[in-house]
């Protein structure tokens, strides 16, 4: 029997930029067989897509909510990704988007 499968996207606010989020978020799923990507957006938030089964999204929020040395989040926002977003979804693999 297949594990279920997740999609979500994820806002994640605070001091998340230039501190190595992206690769930490970009490592960590691929430890847990995460497809999807990460980016910076202008406003200095991180945004990401994570598509995989339910425990290993959910492995990979949870990790987002520290987020690596240095990082200190101060909101992290859940969200079913719209049609656009869900264009963006490679399939296979995680990757690093450049910053929109």
């Amino acid at each position: 029997m297949a594990d279920k499968e997740k999609i979500v996207a994820v806002w994640i606010s605070g001091a998340v930029q230039g501190v190595g989020f992206r690769v930490f978020v970009q490592r960590t799923a691929e430890r847990h067989g995460v497809n999807g990507f990460v980016r910076n957006r202008i406003n200095g938030d991180v945004e990401a897509l994570f598509a995989g089964t339910i425990e290993a999204v959910d492995a990979l929020v949870g990790a987002c909510r520290s987020g690596p040395a240095g990082a200190r989040v101060a909101h992290l926002a859940l969200y079913e990704p719209d049609a656009a977003v869900l264009a963006e979804l490679p399939l296979r693999g995680f990757v690093l988007l450049p910053s929109l």
